[in-house]
């Protein structure tokens, strides 16, 4: 509505400029017309300057039709001495102020008296056919009456009530319009707020914005229910994956108090205890690692390394750990490169990826190592062929603690390791992805690195 006045406003003020300027230019051309046609009749069949009882009649006409009640019609002889004049008030400083301006050639000329009064001038001379000057036709119209324009005003006030009928009407109905569709989401909003999910908006809206936001809302409504089904069922996963160790060590360590087993067994039950505990331990650095990763407090200490030798090396260090015979290859790039990046967190996302392969396998299973560069970077391929990762759970398994079903019923764990192993590779300016998985094995890429202009390579 301030816009609309606003405009209002502005469309008045040049209207009411433009109307004046033009009717000004209309009255003057009038006035010269008529100064003009005054100027012929006073010139007899002699050529001489004749003022008889016809050019008060016809000035009286004239004079009703320009509405001139208010101004001056003088005839001037060459000399400068008024002839004829119809005027309520002519004194010395009206002559004087015309006679000067008898010989300009403006077509018209704006004249302030004494009074203060304003008048608009228009001068005509009274020429015979041989161009010789026998006096001068003076109109003089006071401002006040060549800028009104009555009839113009009442239309350029009939214009503007229009205009803001109809501004007003348009804002009306778009406000309705668009109103009615916000308050559906408001309410759909409030309704989430209060952990109702299950919301249906109407997105047949033909105006591209609230049509993309209606829309973008219920794409995050269905995300939020699916994430919140999904934090239900992971924290009662995580409470059991936490609950089972301590259980566990409260049983053995209760049976050794109670005295219902024997030396031997009690060390077997120590034993126990200690594995049990070292898990749990291991469940909480891992919680307490990714909530680190989260919040951006990854510790980050770059060198410069030769990346093949240190997947030859993290590669090795795994493999001698195992107690399972498993068959690891690794191809390494032909020609090795000088990067600066964090050797102790590729170690670490290399060990998750690995130990997720490991679990993968079945009978006589076998990971690859494969480097190589593409589209100018440095990827590494872990490929397993175990028996790979459902379609339904490969869009979610980059998700903290999730862990699929198979895995969830057969491994314990907390589901943290592909989010901390993804969230530290972007750390270090690269990603980790899922390439391909299907009952033939799965394939996991990490970027570690891009080559620029100061890589070394040997």
């Amino acid at each position: 509505m301030v816009t609309l006045l606003i405009g209002l406003i502005l469309i008045g003020i040049i209207s009411t400029l433009f109307i004046k300027n033009s009717t000004i230019k209309k009255r003057i051309d009038i006035m010269h017309i008529f100064a003009s046609e005054i100027a012929d009749i006073v010139i007899d069949n002699n050529g001489q300057m004749n003022i008889n009882f016809k050019l008060a009649r016809i000035i009286e006409k004239r004079d009703r039709f320009l509405k001139l009640d208010k101004g001056f019609i003088m005839v001037l002889d060459k000399r400068g001495q008024i002839v004829y004049g119809k005027s309520p008030i002519i004194d010395k400083i009206i002559l004087d102020n015309t006679f000067l301006s008898l010989e300009d050639t403006e077509h018209y000329k704006k004249i302030k008296f004494s009074n203060n009064k304003v008048f608009y001038q228009v001068t005509h001379k009274i020429e015979t056919v041989n161009n010789e000057t026998l006096g001068w036709v003076i109109m003089l119209n006071p401002e006040r009456s060549i800028i009104k324009s009555p009839e113009e005003m009442k239309l350029l006030v009939m214009m503007l009530i229009g205009l803001a009928i109809l501004g007003w009407l348009v804002i009306y109905l778009l406000t309705r319009k668009l109103s009615r569709p916000i308050m559906d989401l408001k309410e759909a909003m409030n309704k989430v707020d209060n952990g109702n999910y299950d919301i249906h908006l109407d997105n047949n809206h033909k105006q591209k914005e609230i049509y993309e936001l209606m829309n973008s809302f219920e794409q995050m409504t269905i995300r939020l229910k699916s994430l919140e089904r999904l934090r239900t069922e992971l924290l009662a996963g995580i409470t059991h994956e936490l609950k089972t160790p301590v259980t566990s060590i409260s049983a053995l360590l209760q049976a050794m108090k109670d005295g219902v087993v024997s030396k031997e067994e009690e060390n077997e039950f120590l034993e126990m205890c200690y594995e049990e505990t070292n898990r749990l331990e291991k469940m909480i650095e891992d919680l307490l690692d990714y909530n680190s990763f989260a919040v951006g407090a990854i510790k980050v200490d770059k060198e410069k390394v030769d990346i093949n030798l240190l997947i030859k090396e993290i590669t090795y260090q795994w493999h001698i750990g195992q107690e399972d015979v498993v068959e690891v290859n690794t191809v390494l790039l032909e020609k090795s490169i000088l990067i600066q990046t964090d050797p102790n967190r590729i170690r670490q996302i290399l060990y998750n990826l690995l130990n997720n392969a490991k679990q993968a396998l079945r009978d006589k299973g076998k990971i690859e190592i494969i480097m190589h560069q593409e589209n100018n970077e440095i990827r590494i391929d872990i490929k397993d062929n175990g028996r790979g990762i459902p379609l339904g759970e490969q869009d979610l398994i980059f998700e903290r603690f999730y862990r699929g079903k198979e895995k969830m019923d057969n491994i314990r764990g907390l589901g943290l390791g592909l989010a901390s192993s993804k969230l530290m590779a972007q750390e270090l300016g690269g990603d980790l992805i899922l390439k391909e998985s299907s009952i033939k094995g799965t394939i996991f890429t990490l970027i570690i690195a891009k080559p620029t202009k100061k890589t070394t390579f040997t």
